[in-house]
């Protein structure tokens, strides 16, 4: 009788220290996915900035007047380039993004820039790598999910308070980004 009460007393103990490892190991994974999927962000926000300079460079020699949308554009990246944190970026990347939308409705006046080919690779470019952006906010967010619903199930609330582990941020959209645009025909 003693011994099985040893044995399920040490299974019991086998469990949770099985438990722990599991739980402490999981929290550790979805919080390096929620850093790698950051830092993707952080890639593509990067690769967005560094094609600027050569959209504008070949825009101004077509719309040498349209200094203002330029000088917006220019300073967009340089906001992108210097920001600090993700959530700085991300807002960087919109006003940049807002600020592109800009230059390429410009570039509909001009039909020798439409047409010129490096203009329309730098755009096809451009708009590959908004794409990643949305596809890398998105699996941010899923991650999320995943830690805030592995985080309040039982029993992994009690392992996420008991590592002291924290919440993350969803990112989320500004309101502005969520208006319909205007269209004016």
């Amino acid at each position: 009788m003693v011994a099985w009460f040893l044995i399920a007393i040490i299974a019991l103990v086998v469990i949770i220290i099985a438990m722990l490892f599991y739980y402490y190991n999981r929290f550790v994974i979805l919080e390096n996915r929620i850093d790698n999927s950051l830092a993707q962000i952080d890639v593509q926000l990067k690769k967005r900035a560094d094609l600027v300079p050569a959209l504008v460079k070949v825009a101004k020699g077509y719309a040498k007047h349209e200094k203002g949308i330029m000088d917006a554009v220019s300073k967009a990246r340089s906001a992108l380039v210097n920001a600090g944190n993700i959530a700085e970026k991300v807002q960087a990347g919109d006003m940049l993004q807002n600020a592109l939308g800009r230059l390429f409705a410009i570039a509909e006046n001009y039909p020798n820039l439409r047409a010129n080919e490096n203009f329309l690779q730098l755009q096809n470019e451009l708009s590959a790598i908004e794409d990643k952006v949305a596809y890398s906010r998105q699996y941010y967010n899923d991650s999320v999910l995943e830690l805030e619903n592995a985080s309040k199930v039982f029993p992994g609330v009690m392992f996420f308070k008991l590592f002291g582990r924290q919440r993350k941020e969803y990112l989320k959209i500004p309101q502005s980004a969520k208006e319909m645009p205007e269209i004016d025909l």
